[in-house]
């Protein structure tokens, strides 16, 4: 099946085979690959937690943004991410929560992005329990990278990121032993983790073959 990867198709897709509501169960994590090298934690209660996955609408397809994080976080330092965090007391549910945490370290203003969905709920291995929000971003927006924790902001086109050939599985030594992950390695920027897997459950949802 041939794919145009544009504003109509995503859009129609998003609305078919997206979640319309928060998953109450995460179906995927940093342990997926890794079932006799597993990292979550037993009996810790998951940190609520949402980012935003945005989706560019351009004349020639969508593409999705993505940020670096800069080298001197205690966390995650230097990663591609999606824009988002964890959630606080005065969001009002994960899209408000993915909304703010993108203008904040974006500069991205929430009445530029329309929500379209959900991805399945994600487990990390820092024991957050991410909501990933699908958006659609209209262009016209100013970048303001949140100085402390954003390096640069790119964008990746959509077409790339859903060809499953890009989908590689890459694996590193962590604690004496041998842990994988998805990675997608595009250009300079190297796209893995928790980041690919969300990407991962994008493309599972809206178009891999049924």
């Amino acid at each position: 099946m041939s794919f145009r990867y544009d504003e109509r198709e995503v859009r129609a897709l998003c609305a078919e085979r997206l979640h319309h509501a928060p998953p109450d169960v995460a179906r995927f994590s940093d342990d997926d690959l890794n079932p006799e090298a597993r990292v979550i934690p037993e009996g810790v209660t998951p940190k609520p937690a949402a980012v935003l996955v945005p989706l560019i609408a351009d004349p020639d397809g969508i593409k999705v943004l993505l940020t670096q994080r800069t080298a001197h976080l205690s966390r995650h330092a230097g990663q591609v991410a999606f824009p988002g965090g964890r959630m606080d007391a005065e969001d009002d549910g994960p899209v408000s929560a993915a909304l703010r945490e993108t203008e904040e370290e974006t500069g991205i203003a929430r009445s530029f992005v329309e929500p379209l969905g959900f991805l399945d709920t994600y487990l990390t291995g820092t024991s957050y329990r991410v909501v990933p929000v699908v958006g659609l971003v209209r262009r016209g927006f100013d970048l303001v990278p949140h100085a402390g924790e954003v390096a640069e902001i790119f964008e990746v086109p959509l077409a790339f990121l859903m060809n499953p050939a890009h989908h590689l599985k890459h694996s590193r030594e962590w604690q004496g032993r041998e842990r994988f992950y998805y990675a997608m390695p595009f250009g300079e920027r190297y796209i893995w983790g928790a980041t690919a897997g969300m990407i991962r459950n994008l493309y599972s949802l809206l178009y891999a073959p049924r």
